[in-house]
């Protein structure tokens, strides 16, 4: 085990750490506000099958890459295929990791913000517009700058102390406090009046509403809540002991995203059906209409808090990941040290989200094929970026990598059948990029 810094003291460590970097906007803020406007139940499921035969396959090739040559992202590919163009997977990963953070950072200073409120208890009250107040944060370009630059400022001082010391021990603290508050807000919820509404909205499946542009959300939404097709967990991986099963622990992780994707729902819907409130609000259901759901239940303030708490953990736990698949490409050459690249990173892309934290005041007017430039970054990188890496990656696994390789990566420290690494292999070959091929046609209108 490396013991530098700049490796995992644990499998736990890293488990808990890969389920930090996937269980963050995607699980808790994006995947209710896109199954409320796109089904319900129909789009949890399809969103549980793609994770299942696409994503969990595709987190099992980032590790083996990462693992396989003990490099980060751009590096790691530098390694595999020298002097050829498959590095621009590496340099992909990182231009769409940067891009995530330039609006992913805008979301987490909005949480900041709504916790520090919450925590004061200034959010419910009887006089309290929850639209009003969502709309005087984010359209208050003063305060939604503060709250970026204190979200960037949390960032560059954890990535800035390491693996161990910083990603790893933050992770170890947050993950267990997430999952312990997210079982209270549940049960909370499920013991509403109404609530069984809620659950079914979001388990039962209806396809009258699913259509080509949903199962795309559907596909990107299982790469997005897995933080896969940006080559993160090959960083991440490329920090594992040579010892442990790849296999095992992307099942650790997958499990452990479903579960609190499932623990998310159950914690919103149950309350928002509760009080007859609209699931498709989009992306400020959780500012606007969670917090109106619980300034009608005992004790909405202790909850609301919980829940703000919870989000700010797993929006920080994941943009941990994405600053170190960025810091970990510029630090590997030797020349530049983590502290400095940390902080260079976190000025860039301050200035680079301002646009994003300014799409609901000074730049609400101004829009990137009729939309903002926040939602332009977002539909970019989750519905494009994300699958496109995604599928070059599993051509790389499959078509570049010495097969000998991939193979003794995906086997190590397990005693799963040779049957199941085959049938890894032909999600990879033909379902994986089929699906996305198929997908990407069908929004074009071409099928």
């Amino acid at each position: 085990m490396k013991q530098n810094n700049q490796g995992w003291t644990s499998r736990l460590g890293f488990i808990l750490s890969s389920a930090g970097a996937a269980i963050g906007l995607g699980a808790i803020w994006r995947l209710p506000y896109v199954t409320g406007t796109s089904g319900g139940g129909a789009f949890f499921l399809i969103f549980v099958i793609f994770t299942l035969l696409i994503g969990l396959p595709m987190l099992v090739a980032e590790l083996i890459i990462g693992r396989g040559t003990g490099k980060e992202a751009v590096s790691a590919y530098k390694k595999l295929a020298p002097k050829s163009l498959w590095v621009w997977i590496g340099r992909l990963g990182v231009l769409g990791a940067f891009l995530l953070l330039s609006f992913y950072s805008v979301v987490g200073g909005w949480v900041l913000l709504y916790s520090g409120k919450s925590v004061g208890n200034q959010i419910i009250s009887e006089a309290t517009n929850y639209g009003e107040l969502f709309g005087s944060i984010v359209g208050d370009p003063f305060i939604t700058i503060i709250g970026l630059l204190l979200f960037t400022i949390i960032n560059v001082l954890v990535i800035s102390l390491g693996i161990q010391n910083g990603i790893e021990r933050m992770n170890k603290y947050m993950m267990p406090l997430l999952f312990i508050f997210l079982i209270i807000i549940v049960v909370r919820g499920l013991t509403l009046d109404g609530a069984m509404e809620g659950v079914k909205f979001f388990l039962l499946p209806d396809f009258s509403s699913i259509d080509s542009e949903a199962i795309l959300y559907a596909l990107g939404q299982s790469f997005f809540s897995l933080a896969v097709g940006f080559s993160c967990m090959v960083t991440y991986s490329s920090y594992l002991d040579k010892k442990v099963s790849l296999t095992t622990s992307a099942s650790w992780i997958v499990s452990m995203n479903i579960f609190v994707s499932l623990l998310a729902g159950l914690a919103i819907f149950p309350v928002v059906f509760a009080f007859g409130l609209a699931p498709d609000e989009g992306p400020s259901l959780l500012f606007i209409v969670l917090p109106e759901a619980f300034a009608q239940m005992p004790l909405g303030s202790l909850f609301l808090s919980l829940f703000l708490i919870l989000f700010l953990f797993a929006t920080l736990t994941s943009s941990f990941s994405l600053y170190e698949i960025i810091v970990a490409a510029f630090t590997a050459s030797g020349k530049w040290s983590r502290p400095a690249v940390s902080l260079i990173l976190g000025v860039v892309l301050f200035i680079v989200a301002i646009p994003a934290a300014l799409s609901s005041s000074l730049l609400a007017d101004f829009t990137l094929f009729n939309l903002s430039v926040f939602d332009a970054t977002d539909y970019l990188v989750s519905n494009i970026l994300l699958p496109l890496g995604s599928l070059l990656i599993a051509l790389f696994v499959i078509h570049k990598m010495d097969k000998s390789l991939v193979k003794d990566q995906f086997m190590i420290g397990s005693n799963i059948s040779p049957s199941i690494y085959l049938f890894w292999r032909f999600l990879m070959t033909i379902i994986m990029p089929l699906v996305i091929v198929l997908v990407y046609l069908n929004l074009l209108g071409i099928t």
